[in-house]
């Protein structure tokens, strides 16, 4: 029996280094990309509910970019607080903020995708970059940097959302962590030219790519999804790319109790059970390897079979994952995870298995 689960560890690691290497290694090892402004019309997209503080901060970021041709969406998702007087507010010192005001209709309550797409329909621009109302870009070039990676042919930039460092926390440390390795995972793919994720806090399209797949209206019965599903749908090998320089990250301010991360994640990992057939394989391939990697490791090390053979493909696998992580999160300005990662990569490992176990049971909260 030990026999039979050292081959199968080897089989597993086999399966990891396949994805370490060939896959992520696609970005890890990616040379650094250039910027130069193309001068495209662009609709900068948020929607807000309930975000009043945020926006107060974030809407003159958005407004004080070094960009020669946008406008401001801003999207009021029936807020009962003031988000809505924020913005009128906005409105009247900006004269490049286009203000759209969502009721609450009963056929699409609280859902996000139908405020989006009234927003989307409320733009004038050719080109549209989204984020989300609790973000906030890392640089007055932000708009320049995204809309620098679109060609006739590339009509999606798929770009980086990070989350705040919080000195001293394990639990930001994580947050951060999954946040690169889920980067890592659809930059990647998206490079080999099979894309199958996207996120709304830094997102890019041109206004075709929506009508051309009729907007969210395949999904628009799932609250979640607006960004993941529609790249899901729309994104290609042939008209997809990926924004990776600095000046093109979005931050925004991270969960500061595992409660609320958790639920946050839950609501990710129930979106994409409906992601295409292939795109939910190589995911659940991946983190099954991942958890098998861990559990074969103790079974042999604890009846000490083939124990050296064991620690050496430890070490290789390590070795790999840890170079190729390294790299990726450099290249995202994340680079004090380096040290961190054979600790966050278990517990994010365990935190999707509870996920997992917990959805069978239960289905997460959406947008209210």
């Amino acid at each position: 029996m030990l026999t039979i689960l050292f081959y199968f560890f080897i089989g597993i690691v086999v399966v990891q280094l396949f994805y370490y290497l060939g896959v992520f290694g696609k970005f890890a090892f990616a040379k650094p990309q250039e910027v130069t402004q193309k001068k495209l019309p662009v609709s900068v997209i948020v929607c807000a509910k309930n975000e009043e503080e945020n926006v107060k901060k974030f809407v003159p970021l958005l407004a004080e970019q070094d960009y020669p041709d946008f406008e401001i969406v801003l999207i009021d998702d029936a807020s009962s607080d003031e988000t809505l007087e924020v913005f009128e507010e906005f409105e009247k010192q900006y004269s490049n903020i286009r203000l759209v005001k969502v009721e609450n209709n009963e056929a699409f309550w609280g859902n996000k995708k139908y405020s989006l797409t009234l927003g989307i329909k409320a733009s004038k621009k050719e080109y549209l970059l989204f984020t989300d109302a609790d973000c906030y870009p890392t640089s007055k070039n932000w708009i320049t940097s995204m809309t620098s990676q679109f060609t006739m042919n590339k009509t999606i930039v798929l770009g980086y959302g990070g989350y705040e460092k919080i000195d001293r926390s394990m639990l930001n440390k994580v947050i951060r962590f999954e946040t690169i390795l889920t980067a890592v995972q659809y930059f990647s793919w998206a490079k080999i030219g099979l894309p199958y994720m996207g996120v709304g806090r830094n997102l890019a399209y041109k206004k075709e790519e929506f009508f051309n797949v009729n907007g969210f209206i395949d999904h628009i019965q799932i609250r979640s999804g607006d960004d993941d599903l529609f790249i899901n749908q729309a994104a290609n090998k042939l008209n997809t790319t990926i924004s990776y320089t600095p000046e093109s990250f979005t931050y925004s301010k991270p969960k500061e109790s595992y409660k609320e991360w958790f639920s946050q994640k839950r609501r990710h990992v129930s979106t994409a059970e409906h992601y295409k057939f292939f795109d939910k394989l190589q995911l659940g391939l991946f983190y099954i390897s991942q958890l098998f990697f861990f559990i074969l490791v103790i079974i042999l090390l604890s009846f000490q079979f083939q124990w050296i053979a064991v620690l050496a493909i430890l070490a290789t696998r390590y070795t790999v994952a840890w170079t190729v992580m390294g790299f990726s999160a450099g290249k995202l300005k994340e680079k004090d995870l380096k040290i961190w990662f054979p600790v966050v990569e278990v517990m994010v490992i365990f935190t999707q298995i509870n996920i997992f176990i917990t959805n069978i049971f239960s289905k997460p909260v959406h947008w209210k």
